[in-house]
């Protein structure tokens, strides 16, 4: 590729480089990963596709900021760890961000290649760089400062956090109510979309860094904001409990043996290992037929998982159409591409029992889309009459979550009617002392967007507490 001044023309001609993906009939058999990600030589090859923009749009549209084009440059000079590098001044988790960011809404969405092709494989690169921990300097830490934090909550806002404010000289404690760490990225998200051993990598990263994990800790239970700045010496708390409450569908039926919610039942798999049994002793019902209603990721993740558990026949419902659904463009591709049947304009009306008392059936009510709603999207309404059953062994609702219980339990913030907590763009609650972020504040939202709330709070709580403010 010519080069002018030290820099090079941007490849014109060159398609988007394809991903590196298993074949669509084996991978839906067991948890391997999809994609295996690119090779040096097609990173490469996709680095030389940036324009190099002089305004560049990505990093405006990347919620950290990331300093985009620069590791893409490093990239096609093939410094990978001076990549890495890069990346880090801005974000902990690129292994993870780089797999289930939704950047065809981030930084892919804005790049000027998309305009009048494909954009660049951002997310792609990202990921290339962050499966190489190894190549990237030492971690810069500022002296200790004698400070304590306390972090509740070990998922993607948590564990950014956790990492800023060690970095910044804390003494940091994240507690977590599960065995394990990182949250929704262990048990929300299957092992073919994210592997556990990336988490743990990022874990691990953080453990070098100082950081403490307290596991089995249901802050709230264990102890509460009061005690935790009291008797325990925190000087602060930052709050990223989550949002993962259930959502109920509300119609006859739902109590009904086999019929899950999606966070229960991509736990039961992600986390106990539920696809071993007996091996581990976590049953779930491996359905043949299976019905998952919704159609954001957590739909498509629970529908692939039914499938990779055996489903011959496994069918994703959604009250809109195909066209309206959520989820990421690439893992409605993926689905289909598995053999995911999805099923558009219905609406669940009722789950019906068989004469063993299990789900045998779901009853539905036909939609059509009528005038927009509040979203801008148009409503579904029904069609008369057009009721239809659908025959299912297992049925999931994953139709969203609300805020959990835990944030009220821990106290000492102002929260709102929907339970979730009140704070400011920099993470500060009501209590001059404590800080939340992540879904516990905005709601059920992406990893990366967790991230720069954790990454936020950090820098506040860096300020507010050495008396930089």
């Amino acid at each position: 590729m010519p080069e002018i001044k030290g820099r090079w023309v941007a490849d014109m001609k060159s398609p988007r480089t394809a991903d590196n993906e298993e074949p669509a009939d084996e991978r839906a058999r067991d948890f391997r990963p999809v994609d295996k990600g690119f090779t040096e030589d097609m990173a490469v090859a996709e680095a030389a596709r940036c324009l190099r923009c002089k305004k560049p749009l990505c990093v405006e549209g990347c919620p950290v900021n990331i300093d985009i084009p620069a590791f893409i440059e490093k990239i096609y000079d093939r410094k990978f760890g001076e990549g890495l590098d890069v990346i880090h001044e801005s974000s902990m988790l690129p292994a993870v961000c780089g797999r289930v960011c939704p950047q065809e809404n981030q930084c892919e969405g804005v790049c000027v290649r998309g305009k009048k092709g494909d954009p660049v494989a951002v997310g792609q690169l990202e990921r290339f760089l962050g499966d190489r921990p190894e190549l990237a300097s030492p971690t810069k830490v500022s002296p200790k400062n004698g400070l304590k934090v306390a972090v509740i909550g070990s998922g993607p806002s948590g564990i950014a956090c956790a990492g800023e404010l060690a970095r910044n000289g804390f003494d940091v404690t994240v507690y977590e109510a599960f065995f394990t760490g990182g949250g929704v990225l262990v048990y929300g998200i299957p092992e073919f979309r994210l592997p556990k051993a990336v988490v743990r990598r990022e874990i691990d990263g953080l453990k070098d860094l100082g950081v403490t994990f307290e596991y089995n800790s249901v802050m709230g239970r264990l102890a509460n904001a009061d005690e935790l700045l009291g008797e325990k010496g925190f000087d602060a708390i930052y709050v990223a409990t989550g949002a993962g409450l259930p959502k109920f569908l509300n119609i006859p039926g739902e109590n009904l043996p086999n019929v899950f919610f999606a966070n229960e039942y991509l736990t039961r798999v992600n986390l106990m290992r539920a696809n071993e049994f007996p091996a581990y002793d976590t049953p779930t019902k491996h359905g043949k037929n299976v019905i998952v209603f919704g159609g954001g990721n957590v739909a498509m993740d629970a529908v692939r998982t039914a499938k990779r558990l055996g489903a011959e026949r496994a069918i994703i419902a959604y009250r809109r159409t195909e066209d309206e659904m959520p989820a990421r463009r690439a893992e409605l591709h993926h689905a289909k591409a598995e053999g995911v049947e999805v099923m558009p304009l219905v609406s669940p009306l009722e789950f019906l029992a068989g004469e063993d008392g299990n789900v045998c059936a779901a009853r539905v009510q036909k939609m059509e889309l009528g005038e927009p709603d509040e979203s801008g999207r148009r409503r579904p309404v029904p069609v008369e009459g057009a009721v239809e059953e659908i025959a299912c062994d297992v049925a999931i609702s994953a139709i969203g979550t609300n805020a959990n219980p835990f944030a009220r339990l821990i106290g000492g913030m102002q929260l709102n009617k929907w339970g979730y907590i009140d704070a400011d763009e920099d993470g500060r609650t009501s209590n001059p002392r404590i800080w939340a972020g992540g879904d516990i504040v905005t709601g059920a939202a992406t990893v990366i967007l967790a991230m720069g709330a954790g990454k936020k709070a950090a820098a506040s709580m860096t300020k507010v507490l050495l008396g930089q403010e």
